[in-house]
């Protein structure tokens, strides 16, 4: 369970970093976080990468359709334009962004933002994806969430791909992914 840390001497920022498999529950997770920190009258802005559309084009969606109106935005560097004096940063799928998302992130917690971030840490070849490792590498707060694996009921860390279509990229869900443990990933049944 994630403790919010206190700010009682003075503004600080920090980076907070959900990952996991597809299915664990990361952006119910971010959800959850910046809806707190909405609660708490904090002022919050939220970004995904615009070419996340499954579920909305303008919001964060969680497969459980869980949902919080966010910024569709192409580069990281958009960020630093859009949340200039806010409190928090929310942002999903950070591993569809480019290369300059962890200096980005690094630079908001310096000026005293909070920010949580949540993606893959791993593709569906069970290696690292895109910016999380250095997203990772970091963070100051790191939560890891697994799914159940669908062949065996144990925790699931890996996203296995259910299609036969190469490449990294590609956005789907239950029609494309599912969840499995280590054992059921490697042996594949």
């Amino acid at each position: 369970m994630f403790i919010e840390p206190n700010l009682s001497g003075g503004r600080r920022g920090w980076i907070e970093v959900i990952c996991g498999s597809m299915f664990s529950g990361k952006t119910e997770e971010l959800i959850r976080r910046l809806k707190r920190a909405k609660i708490a009258n904090l002022k919050v802005e939220i970004f995904k990468p615009s070419v996340d559309t499954r579920y909305d084009e303008q919001k964060i969606v969680s497969h459980d359709e869980n949902a919080i109106l966010s910024t569709p935005i192409d580069n990281s560097q958009t960020i630093l334009l859009l949340a200039s004096d806010v409190d928090v940063v929310g942002i999903d799928e950070a591993q569809f962004f480019d290369d300059q998302l962890p200096d980005v992130c690094d630079q908001l917690a310096s000026q005293g933002t909070r920010v949580i971030v949540a993606g893959l840490d791993m593709d569906y070849r069970g290696k690292a994806f895109g910016q999380m490792p250095f997203l990772l590498a970091k963070a100051d707060y790191i939560t890891k969430l697994h799914a159940i694996c669908v062949q065996c009921g144990n925790i699931a860390s890996f996203s296995f791909r259910k299609t036969a279509q190469s490449g990294q990229l590609l956005i789907g869900e239950k029609d494309h992914y599912e969840p499995r443990c280590r054992h059921c990933y490697y042996n594949k049944p």
